[in-house]
């Protein structure tokens, strides 16, 4: 089977040096598997999005080189596919409307949701101002990573029965991240290790779907020297797209591979190139890191 990777940034922003590491970590376990490796940008969350961020996100991939194979996926043109899903589940009672507040949540003892609306079959007419929660039928203890190795899921947090669509109208990512990703093929996911405690819902999501379950490598998160995660909310900075060379050398080093003797003097296409050739997923540090600028 062929390897399918992808990269699947959120237009919340211009990408940065986080960005960076995830967007390169996932294009050479694909390009060096002799893989594909795609891009597919979750715009499902309009109040969170930057306009132009879209097409900037996609300018900058082109300028480190980072070319995608096939057409770009657009979760906003996906809305028909999910809510076919979303009401086959209803319909089978795999899924149910959750009037609940988060007050009421956070309230809980561990802050973890307990079914209070599993069995409470809301009018129809209240179902608008509803999340629809998922009926945990498939829960995943456990699973492995490629990097960081076995996980393990406190049961509570496993049980769970999780909001696969939120109140507010919108498709939550839990919901539609493993939809795509199994539309698409994707065969592993490769993307950053904030996403880590989601995992395990998503496997669950698989499962019930009966959908192949990708491998998963989550990269170290890049951290400033507070010890916060580079993001877009904590207004980390832009990329300068004029540095590729530099960046990715940075990038590459922050992902614990070896950089060519010379690559000062190595165009982006060969640094590139180089390391495809030399990449080495066992050599990806298991924990996340501060960020420093120092190419040794």
């Amino acid at each position: 089977m062929q390897y399918i990777g992808r990269f699947a940034p959120s237009p919340s922003g211009p990408l940065h040096f986080g960005s960076l590491v995830t967007a390169l970590g996932s294009y050479l376990q694909a390009k060096a598997n002799f893989g594909k490796w795609l891009v597919r940008i979750e715009d499902i969350d309009p109040p969170r999005q930057v306009k132009g961020a879209a097409s900037l996100i996609l300018k900058t991939l082109e300028a480190f080189e980072l070319y995608w194979d096939d057409q770009v996926l657009y979760q906003s043109n996906c809305s028909e596919r999910y809510r076919a899903v979303l009401q086959s589940l209803i319909t089978q009672q795999k899924a149910y409307y959750c009037d609940c507040t988060r007050q009421r949540i956070h309230n809980l003892s561990n802050g973890i949701y307990d079914g209070f609306c599993r069995e409470r079959h809301l009018a129809s007419t209240s179902q608008q101002q509803c999340a629809i929660r998922l009926k945990q039928s498939q829960p995943v203890f456990s699973f492995d990573d490629k990097i960081r190795g076995q996980q393990t899921i406190d049961s509570a947090n496993a049980l769970e029965d999780f909001i696969i669509h939120r109140k507010d109208g919108l498709f939550a990512y839990n919901l539609v991240v493993v939809l795509d990703d199994n539309y698409q093929g994707i065969t592993e996911i490769v993307r950053g290790a904030d996403l880590l405690p989601v995992t395990a819902k998503q496997i669950s999501l698989y499962r019930l779907f009966n959908f192949t379950i990708p491998n998963y490598c989550h990269l170290p998160l890049a951290l400033d020297s507070h010890g916060n995660k580079l993001s877009k909310q904590n207004h980390a900075s832009p990329i300068d797209s004029k540095k590729a060379n530099l960046l990715t050398a940075q990038a590459l080093q922050f992902l614990g591979q070896q950089l060519p003797e010379s690559w000062q003097d190595a165009s982006q296409t060969q640094l590139l190139a180089w390391a495809i050739t030399h990449w080495q997923i066992n050599q990806v540090p298991k924990q996340n890191q501060v960020l420093t600028t120092d190419i040794r």
